[in-house]
């Protein structure tokens, strides 16, 4: 059984983690969370020890570092003991720390793809670009990581190896619909990190439809879903993560990303665009001062932590599948709905937050009694997902399904 966690990053995601943490100590031993700004780390461990999140007497200590320096994240690891390393940064990161876990022989957790700070929005295959290039240096070492444990990429991916192993004989097609249908009350926001939501959108979007890349503009292909709970909601074909490796390692010969945004966002996201303050690139002040413009954008606007206490409503997430089994047609959606005030009643973080950390922390807990501890790099559609979903079912994410026999939740 590996113990000992430490967790990189100490945002909105990174709270959820820690507090999802706390309450697993038990099996997930000594505890620490590390980012640039220790403060900011001492505060979720503040937050916790408040709640009383603690299952068990135990350690939860707070440490600098730049996640940047592999050196310096593998110093961390050897001094705090640590087995798992959850990382929660920025997804700036993701090639540092993973090779200070293969160095000092971590298991990897992360939620997101890695991203080059000088690129944006790069050609697919984008995991075949990064990540999957330190597969054999993983093997070798015997280093388990596990690649986008979050909601979307991770138990998206996770649905759609549930429902090729038990629900269809031949996947044709998945759309993966993200809703978000709450309100935080603030005149425009981004729900994380406002330089990595906007880089994300800027460029093009990237699909897979019959077994070849297509691409399109943000904002340019719209469509309508009905949905349980949040009912019918606009979605738009966007770029994502799991596209990359769900189209690859499944074989599905289509796979799209469908992301809900309320004509607010768009309005601002057009103009900002427009003028250019979406730039990753830096540009010269007439008083002759560097300033990139997004990073300018990303400081005047709000926080994403502080959403929280007002955020009320619901997400629904899913995976809309179609094909065939037993030589008939079949459709299911599988899904889960989380409502943000329930989030915030319980670890002081926003749906959106809750959906992408929860799923660390069990994937993490799989790998504490080696359920997941593979020794090797793997997606979550490589894994086995019922685990994994009767783990989150614990956690506070259930699964439902949507089929001919009706619409139900699924036990594991």
């Amino acid at each position: 059984m590996k113990r000992n966690v430490l967790i990189i990053g100490a945002g909105g995601v990174a709270q959820v983690v820690a507090h999802k943490c706390a309450q697993n100590n038990d099996v997930l031993g000594d505890l620490h969370i590390a980012s640039r700004t220790v403060a900011k780390c001492e505060a979720i461990i503040a937050g916790v020890r408040a709640r009383g999140a603690m299952k068990v007497p135990g350690i939860f200590a707070a440490h600098a570092v730049d996640a940047m320096d592999s050196a310096a994240v593998a110093a961390l690891i050897r001094a705090t003991g640590a087995r798992i390393v959850l990382n929660l940064g920025s997804s700036f990161v993701n090639m540092t720390v993973l090779a200070a876990c293969i160095e000092t022989g971590a298991a990897y957790l992360d939620t997101a793809i890695h991203e080059d700070p000088a690129k944006v929005c790069e050609t697919p295959p984008w995991y075949a670009n990064y990540e999957w290039r330190r597969r054999e240096a993983c093997a070798a070492a015997g280093v388990t990581a596990i690649l986008g444990a979050g909601f979307d990429p991770g138990v998206v991916n996770a649905y759609a190896r549930l429902a090729a192993d038990e629900h269809f004989d031949r996947i044709d097609t998945l759309d993966i619909i993200d809703i978000n249908a709450g309100s935080h009350g603030r005149w425009f926001a981004t729900n994380f990190d406002p330089e990595i939501n906007f880089r994300e959108f800027t460029g093009q979007v990237w699909s897979w439809q019959k077994g070849r890349w297509v691409s399109n503009q943000m904002f340019e292909v719209g469509q309508d879903w009905e949905l349980p709970v949040v009912g019918t909601q606009r979605a738009y074909l966007t770029g994502h993560d799991e596209v990359h490796s769900l189209s690859q390692i499944l074989g599905i010969p289509t796979v799209r990303f469908w992301m809900g945004f309320g004509e607010r966002y768009i309005q601002v996201f057009t103009v900002l665009k427009n003028l250019g303050l979406l730039s990753e690139k830096p540009v010269r002040t007439a008083e002759g001062q560097e300033v990139v413009p997004l990073k300018l954008v990303k400081a005047v606007l709000p926080d994403p932590a502080s959403l929280a206490p007002d955020y009320t409503g619901k997400t629904c997430i899913g995976d809309l599948v179609r094909g065939q089994k037993d030589g008939k047609a079949a459709e299911v959606f599988i899904y889960n709905v989380a409502d943000h005030a329930d989030a915030y009643a319980e670890v002081g973080s926003q749906g959106i937050s809750y959906t992408a950390g929860v799923p660390a922390v069990a994937a993490a807990l799989l790998i504490a009694d080696g359920t997941w501890d593979v020794g090797g790099m793997r997606n979550i559609e490589e894994l086995p997902p019922r685990p994994f979903l009767k783990v989150l079912d614990r956690l506070g994410l259930g699964t439902r399904i949507r089929d001919a026999a009706g619409d139900r939740a699924l036990t594991f």
